[in-house]
């Protein structure tokens, strides 16, 4: 029997669910509208967050999708059998609906039944309790209902089998992980006991608990069921490949990097001598990654998701030159061309912006050509003034500067004859390493947002931002991105010249005069249809399910705003104090963004409703 492939499993997984009374509603962009915790959506979840936290969702309290993630805390990892940069999340929530018993039941039936995989070769891990909460004896008890035998039962701590919350309260639950058999002979044990045998495949949480200011852990009256299931690493578990890199939709892409390669015997088959094949998946998931980024509005920067994909970018196009692929602007355009061709039957989006895709590429790979060649003049200097050595700092700064990867830095060095200080390299670069780590944790958390007074507040105010950037400066306005902290909101948008004071004076003016007006807030739920012919701001792609929620600020007198959005939002503009504009500046080729603050209001704050 031929194995799935990866399109048979996407869509298996969500007629499954569908069959089980789920609504599949379409992924979200990969980059989050209101969530300040990420740079990127990193989990099925994120999109989903006010309903998490008990905003009713239009499609009802059971849903499935296919999300698109990126997450860059491991990318170091990437390269080896499972890592990848961007991948597929596969996903089913009940929000108050179903519980342990309901999700784990589906789990297994969907693992056993319709993947067909052995119930010999499965095994799961539950929470084994502390001092918070007890351990989950129930979830095992159900394992073992459905099937499960007892050895392939495992238990294991809070650093392994609990979620959340994102920050210091909030909520969160132990979840039940399930693994497949990836070590030699006969499966054995589960990951408790066997932990490198066993690959991870998807992972059911049970948000149960609230996490108080006090420490203690209150049951929450809605419980949540959030599950994910990473599509490239099932397919390649049923498909019987070594790596993700060999399944169905991304062989292809590395059979072609390989087919660019100068170098000899290289094929997708053969063992390679040590990082070649490495720098070959590398290339593959990188710019697989950088595509979706760019299909999804964003281009290379010097901050934030605009210094992501321009990293991406480079450290592609650094493996291609340890494959000895010219980078004179055409490699990653054919390489955009050929992800591009292996998903654009599901991401309708990435054949529509095909054109500018390829040209962002390319036009990233000769700038960096450009950035080499100012390195190698960097090289030449250092050398002149060191004619015996290349001490760890200056390589370092070679890498960090100049983007030379130390492999190059060592030829260079070789060629001249001159010693290299590894060692003063590795220790500047694991210091280089453990800042960013450290950053990634805080930008790359993941979780639910913090949906406090002060974050409702400033969510509030970029919808009134963004009504009156468009009545100021014109309807051509749209919102490209936000980012909020309990400090301050962040807003993106589409417009090609700077603002002059008089304009960002309007704009601010604008708000506060919304804000005075203490205009009432509501949202309604409607078609998507039913959203633009009563003229709600949005832009309306693929990402909208069937039905949306729409908020309107105003009465019957005026509408101020009318957008679509998740929510949540405070119940009048009054609470929102004062409005003021910080800075005002460019973030990237015609996005122009704001930062601004809101001040006074009350503590206590009330949230929207349905209108």
């Amino acid at each position: 029997m031929k194995p799935l492939s990866t399109d048979q499993i996407r869509q298996a997984y969500l007629d499954f669910f569908k069959k089980h009374k789920h609504t599949v509603i379409p992924g979200a962009s990969l980059i989050p509208e209101n969530d300040p915790t990420v740079l990127f959506t990193t989990a099925g979840m994120h999109p989903l967050v006010p309903y998490i936290l008990g905003e009713p969702h239009p499609a009802g309290k059971r849903l499935t999708d296919v999300q698109r993630c990126v997450r860059t805390q491991d990318i170091d990892e990437v390269g080896d059998a499972s890592h990848l940069t961007m991948f597929e999340m596969l996903g089913n929530w009940s929000l108050g609906d179903y519980f342990k018993e309901g999700a784990i039941t589906m789990s297994f039936e969907f693992l056993t039944k319709v993947l067909g995989i052995p119930v010999s070769h499965l095994a799961v891990t539950c929470f084994e309790g502390d001092k918070d909460a007890p351990k989950d004896m129930e979830s095992a008890k159900i394992w073992r209902d459905a099937g499960m035998p007892e050895e392939r039962i495992g238990f294991l701590p809070k650093a392994k089998n609990w979620w959340g919350p994102a920050g210091t309260t909030g909520p969160c639950g132990p979840d039940t992980e399930m693994f497949y058999w990836v070590g030699e002979g006969e499966p054995k044990g589960n990951p408790a006991s066997h932990e490198k045998e066993w690959l991870e495949i998807w992972n059911d949480v049970l948000i149960q608990y609230n996490k108080t200011a006090e420490g203690t852990f209150e049951p929450l009256k809605q419980k949540t069921i959030d599950t994910g299931m990473g599509l490239e690493r099932v397919a390649a578990v049923l498909q019987g490949v070594p790596t993700v890199y060999d399944t169905d939709r991304l062989k292809p892409i590395l059979d072609q990097v390989l087919k660019m390669s100068p170098r000899e015997n290289l094929s997708a088959g053969n063992e390679m001598e040590s990082g070649i094949l490495r720098h070959a998946r590398i290339i593959v998931d990188h710019l697989k990654a950088a595509t979706f980024i760019i299909g999804d509005g964003i281009k290379p920067g010097n901050v934030d998701q605009g210094y992501v994909l321009r990293r991406i970018i480079r450290r592609a196009i650094r493996s291609a030159r340890q494959l000895q692929i010219p980078t004179t602007g055409e490699f990653t355009p054919a390489l955009a061309e050929a992800v591009i061709r292996e998903y654009g039957h599901v991401y309708p989006y990435l054949k529509t912006k095909e054109k500018e895709i390829r040209d962002i590429v390319s036009a990233e790979e000769r700038q960096f050509s450009k950035t080499l060649a100012e390195g190698l003049k960097h090289f030449e200097r250092v050398v002149k003034e060191s004619p015996s050595s290349i001490s760890g700092e200056n390589a370092f700064h070679l890498y960090d500067t100049y983007g030379f990867p130390m492999e190059m830095t060592q030829e260079l060095a070789a060629e001249r004859g001159l010693q290299l200080d590894k060692e003063g390299f590795d220790i500047a670069f694991q210091a280089h390493q453990s800042l960013s780590r450290a950053g990634a944790e805080k930008k790359f958390a993941g979780g639910l947002a913090d949906h406090s007074a002060e974050t409702t507040k400033l969510h509030t105010a970029t919808h009134l931002l963004n009504a009156a950037l468009r009545k100021v400066l014109g309807s051509h306005v749209w919102q490209k991105g936000s980012n909020i902290t309990t400090e301050r909101l962040r807003f993106d948008f589409s417009h090609e010249s700077k603002m002059s004071p008089e304009q960002i004076k309007e704009v601010e003016d604008l708000v506060n005069w919304a804000i005075e007006k203490d205009f009432p807030i509501a949202y309604h739920i409607t078609t998507v249809e039913g959203a633009k012919e009563e003229n709600a701001i949005g832009v309306f792609d693929e990402r909208y399910a069937t039905e949306v929620k729409v908020y309107v600020v105003g009465d019957k007198e005026m509408i101020f705003s009318k957008e679509i959005c998740g929510g949540p939002h405070v119940a009048r503009t009054g609470m929102l104090g004062s409005f003021k504009i910080q800075k005002e500046e460019s973030s990237s080729s015609g996005i122009r963004r704001i930062k601004a603050t809101v001040a006074g209001g009350p503590g206590e704050i009330e949230v929207a409703g349905k209108g």
